[in-house]
């Protein structure tokens, strides 16, 4: 596994090239727990949970609407965190229908921009990345 963490100063990076599957979510909560654990002071324990969430709907969300290859981008630092994930899929847009209220789906940036994030979409040379930031 191609993993960088860079353990001192600010800010913590981490940068991970992810599955192609469906288990990139559950890869990319392990990284961030990894990095939580290893810069536990920096932050409120209500942060780290919502920090989480974002990354796992955030990967999520390109597998299921984006190619890959896929690559998570963390970044910490004492009162900000940033969360990029790259994909594949050089579409901007955002769109994918809009989930009705019975439908399990659909809901993943609502979540990400309802705990606090703010949200960017970036293009890059061989697709495009995803931020989000969240502050505290």
């Amino acid at each position: 596994m191609d993993t960088a963490i860079a353990p001192c100063g600010c800010p913590a990076t981490l940068h991970l090239p992810l599955l192609s599957d469906g288990r990139a979510a559950r890869q990319a909560r392990q990284a961030a727990a990894r990095l939580l654990a290893q810069e536990a002071d920096a932050w409120p324990r209500e942060v780290a949970e919502d920090f989480v969430l974002i990354v796992s709907e955030l990967v999520g969300n390109a597998v299921l609407h984006a190619a890959g290859p896929y690559v998570l981008t963390l970044s910490l630092e004492r009162g900000r965190a940033g969360i990029a994930v790259s994909d594949g899929t050089a579409d901007l847009s955002g769109e994918h229908g809009d989930a009705r209220r019975e439908e399990p789906g659909g809901r993943g940036l609502k979540i990400v921009r309802a705990l606090g994030a703010d949200l960017f979409v970036s293009p890059s040379i061989r697709g495009k990345q995803v931020i989000a930031v969240l502050t505290w």
